[in-house]
């Protein structure tokens, strides 16, 4: 049985969705202190690794000297792994940790 047009329409039901904006795999980079480094050196390394400028790069040397610790990158596991490794060939110690906040 073949049915005519008629002219009316039938709307047409929209559907909303909802995204949820979320890093896939968030991770830090966290630089320990050590006894070995000097405060000046430790600038240094992270204005030329991180492209920090010298105020950032002094707040974060100063954060690892009083705090034992700091974290001075976040994103992608690779790149934080790179970044590790990059500190390690400067003698700093750091290690890659998990971000739970994401």
């Amino acid at each position: 049985m073949i049915v005519a047009a008629t002219g009316t329409s039938h709307p047409t039901p929209k559907t909303t969705t909802a995204t949820e904006t979320r890093l896939a795999d968030a991770w830090r980079v966290v630089v320990l202190n050590d006894p070995v480094n000097l405060m000046s050196y430790v600038v240094m390394v992270f204005k030329k690794v991180f492209g920090f400028d010298e105020l950032r790069a002094r707040r974060h040397m100063l954060e690892v000297h009083e705090k034992g610790r700091s974290v001075v990158w976040a994103g992608v596991r690779e790149q934080a792994e790179a970044y590790v490794f990059t500190l390690h060939q400067w003698h700093l110690n750091a290690v890659i940790e998990a971000d739970e906040r994401s």
